[in-house]
């Protein structure tokens, strides 16, 4: 009973998603054919399918670096979201004076804070994280701060009854009570992650053999190789979508028993 009903809530799950990308697809590839558009303006999937296959293992290589920056800085963002987020939510004052100035920082287009991130982290792996984790961060700050302010005030009240100390009731209460938002932020994050370090590699980045996604990207647009530019593209978000998925997979571990 277990293995048939697990494979139907599976197939629910991916079926409709998988159907209307296999449905793009056909119709892109349609399209291409019978309009056939100029390759540098709009190739066709099986131009990019071909594009990724003579290029496979450089954009393979690729990926796992642009990977590794959005998982570290994902990591990154995090620990300090949490932290933070734990902080600003036990002082009032801390709260309303850092919490706009955060909020503020979001709005910053990335693209004006990269050049400094070379400036203090060099060009490579360290400015890429730097930029993903700084795109990161903001989500699972606010959804900490939201998930312990709204712990239940009933709850509040019984651990200050049994003379519960601040760590106590952080550690049993609100961080436990915190959790679902915080997994909701961090899914949020995980794909900001992978923007964040793809976005820092057109500036920190570096070409050659050692070349992440976001130089592929920007080197396939200079030689006017528009199907490798969405070869590249796609693997971006393949990363993203992997990102977001081990992040909803740990986060269902972690509250089970909310899903019960």
């Amino acid at each position: 009973m277990t293995g048939p009903t697990g494979g139907r809530r599976l197939l629910s799950t991916v079926g409709p998603p998988l159907t209307v990308v296999v449905f793009v697809l056909v119709a892109w590839q349609a399209a291409d054919t019978i309009f056939d558009p100029p390759a540098y303006l709009l190739p066709g999937p099986i131009e990019i399918h071909r594009a990724f296959l003579n290029d496979a293992p450089r954009l393979l290589a690729a990926t796992a670096r642009t990977g590794l920056a959005a998982v570290v800085g994902l990591a990154a963002a995090f620990s300090l979201g949490v932290i933070g987020g734990s902080v600003l939510s036990a002082s009032r004052f801390l709260r309303r004076g850092v919490y706009p100035l955060a909020s503020l920082l979001q709005m910053v287009p990335l693209v004006a804070l990269a050049p400094l991130l070379v400036i203090w982290f060099g060009y490579g792996q360290r400015a890429t994280v730097a930029s993903a984790v700084i795109v990161a961060v903001f989500p699972i700050l606010a959804a900490t701060i939201d998930g312990l302010q709204s712990t239940d005030p009933g709850l509040r009240e019984l651990f200050r009854v049994y003379r519960a100390g601040p760590l106590a009731r952080y550690w049993k209460l609100g961080l436990p009570s915190a959790a679902p938002a915080i997994v909701t932020g961090t899914r949020v994050a995980a794909g900001l992650a992978v923007i964040g370090a793809v976005v820092g590699e057109f500036v920190s980045g570096f070409g050659g053999e050692e070349a992440p996604l976001g130089i592929v990207i920007l080197s396939a647009l200079r030689e006017s190789r528009t199907d490798l530019v969405f070869a590249a593209v796609g693997l971006s978000a393949a990363v993203g979508f992997l990102l977001f998925g081990a992040v909803s997979s740990l986060g269902w571990l972690a509250l089970r028993r909310w899903h019960a």
